[in-house]
């Protein structure tokens, strides 16, 4: 009989992280991180040590078929990442008052999926070039492709900064990005429903996804509570490019300024 199949390793570098809260106010607040696709927790890192300095609980987990060989990845599908998320996201709420969401590219979409079906859950959304179509002209040809071939031309690692390399796979996988595609489209669908206050960062210059992807966004959500801070000097991977220390001093302001005001300065004691 066969054995067990064998548990993918996980490239160095690519682990999930968690970073428990700090002991004043905002440790009792949590942010999920949500890396983007082909990608891995890596490019969110420097964010969630920033967020983590600052005070508040961090995790970021590793999504399925993502950080092993760019050949698993063809076997994951957006159930599976979605239901990562939601996983990760209970999880940190359990030891938390409020969870904003954050997330680059497909997590940006993953993100934005979770507070469509989970809109009295999610504080708020923290969106880095967010995904929600492409109007690349190869993308017309992707059923094709998928049937032609599992691997297409890479996206990762577009980054402006010179000497910055994304961890992330060398190839695109066709299968895996069929069914990005219906997360996407089932992510517009259910804008509407997204009623928590939605922050966006994107770059003016992205070689990956289009900045329409953010105004269709910001367009269709249904927050009231509604940011656009636009990127100037990075591309797709703006967590790791030039602009990452104004999305991280951004994001932290913009959390601090929605956490009530009579939790910020309460003991765990006085909220319970």
């Amino acid at each position: 009989m066969p054995g067990p199949t064998p548990v993918p390793e996980v490239m160095p570098g690519a682990e999930p992280f968690d970073f428990p809260g700090g002991d004043g106010p905002e440790g009792r607040t949590g942010v999920l991180l949500v890396h983007g696709f082909t990608g891995t927790p890596m490019s969110m890192r420097p964010w969630g040590e920033h967020l983590a300095a600052e005070g508040f609980a961090v995790r970021c987990p590793l999504l399925p078929g993502h950080g092993t060989r760019w050949q698993d990845c063809n076997s994951s599908t957006h159930d599976q990442w979605t239901a990562t998320v939601e996983n990760a996201f209970d999880e940190l709420a359990a030891g938390c008052d409020r969870v904003f969401v954050a997330g680059l590219s497909m997590g940006g979409t993953l993100a934005t999926r979770l507070a469509e079906v989970r809109p009295d859950d999610v504080a708020g959304l923290l969106l880095v070039n967010p995904a929600l179509l492409t109007q690349r002209l190869d993308a017309k040809l992707l059923p094709l492709l998928a049937r032609l071939t599992p691997g297409w031309m890479p996206i990762a690692s577009d980054i402006k900064k010179p000497g910055v390399v994304e961890l992330a796979y060398p190839r695109l996988p066709t299968r895996a990005m069929l069914q990005l595609r219906g997360l996407w489209a089932a992510t517009r669908a259910g804008l509407g429903r997204v009623t928590a206050p939605v922050i966006v960062f994107h770059s003016t210059e992205d070689h990956v996804v289009e900045p329409v992807n953010s105004t269709i966004l910001l367009a269709g959500v249904g927050s009231t509570d509604t940011t656009e801070v636009v990127l100037e000097d990075s591309y797709h991977v703006a967590t790791l490019d030039n602009d990452a220390p104004l999305i991280f001093r951004r994001s932290a302001e913009w959390i601090r300024a929605r956490v009530p005001a009579d939790e910020a300065g309460a003991s765990p004691a006085e909220r319970r």
